[in-house]
């Protein structure tokens, strides 16, 4: 599942690998309005007729991921990095497979460990009884709940978290990396 993720997330760096120099902030209206320049974006890339990249700039899916990638102070990611920094290892690696798979294993055990960031809080299936269990003698009835030391047990824990700081996974925000410009990524 991972992997395919991290493919995908591949293509989408390679496809859209500059787009940030060819977004434009407006800020005439009360909410600043981002714009993306598709003809500047496909021609320096020397895409222009290339139907499918076309298609897919025209797509509300496209005009979502502007609005919502394009503010310039924002909580980065994953993407953001690849479509930063990772541009000469993604070009590099276009005629070497086993490279390229070794990183798409990476951005596979990275997307992994940003979904589980505590691997060793695992909830394991509890297995369902066996044919027959309820009938078997030997097993000892299952104990009573001493309801005072249950009562103890949630008082120590308000007492901790109270003490605490709140838990809250806080994305912090920075200025996104531009990368290099769109120029550097003509295509045949």
């Amino acid at each position: 599942d991972k992997e395919v993720r991290a493919i995908f997330l591949r293509l989408f760096a390679q496809l859209f690998q500059g787009y940030r120099s060819c977004l434009q902030l407006i800020r005439i209206h009360a909410e600043p309005v981002i714009h993306f320049h598709k003809a500047a974006f496909l021609g320096q890339r020397g895409l222009i007729e290339n139907d499918f990249l076309t298609k897919v700039l025209n797509g509300m899916a496209f005009a979502g991921f502007v609005s919502e990638r394009g503010p310039p102070f924002r909580a980065c990611d994953l993407f953001d990095e690849l479509v930063a920094f990772e541009v000469e290892r993604i070009k590099a690696e276009e005629g070497n497979p086993p490279k390229m798979i070794k990183h798409v294993r990476e951005l596979a055990e990275q997307l992994f460990r940003n979904e589980n960031p505590n691997p060793h809080i695992a909830f394991q299936k509890v297995p369902r009884p066996t044919e027959g269990s309820h009938l078997r003698v030997h097993i000892l009835p299952f104990p009573r709940i001493n309801e005072g030391r249950v009562q103890e047990l949630l008082q120590e824990g308000l007492a901790r978290s109270q003490g605490a700081p709140p838990a809250t996974r806080g994305d912090k925000k920075c200025v996104v990396p531009a990368g290099p410009p769109v120029g550097m990524f003509a295509c045949s």
